[in-house]
């Protein structure tokens, strides 16, 4: 579980108000997370409970999605 303490600050990075940054946020995140998979090589269970954790945050209708809109449900509809 030592992999975890790199993964879980990733969820609390806040989403920007500015909706222009939200590409460049979205773009950070992703190239983040592909970065640390491929150089740090995490082990099963931590992959395992981040992707769970992060499929919670995503849909549990709360807008913190770390990805933006792209798996987010809109709040409108």
């Amino acid at each position: 579980m030592y992999c975890l303490q790199w993964l879980i600050p990733v969820l609390l990075i806040p989403k920007p108000i500015n909706p222009a940054m939200v590409h460049t946020h979205v773009m950070f995140m992703v190239l983040y997370l592909i970065g640390f998979f491929l150089e740090r090589k995490p082990c099963t269970i931590c992959s395992l409970v981040f992707l769970v954790t992060l499929l919670l945050i995503c849909y549990s209708g709360v807008g913190n999605c770390l990805f933006g809109p792209l798996l987010c449900e809109s709040e409108n509809g």
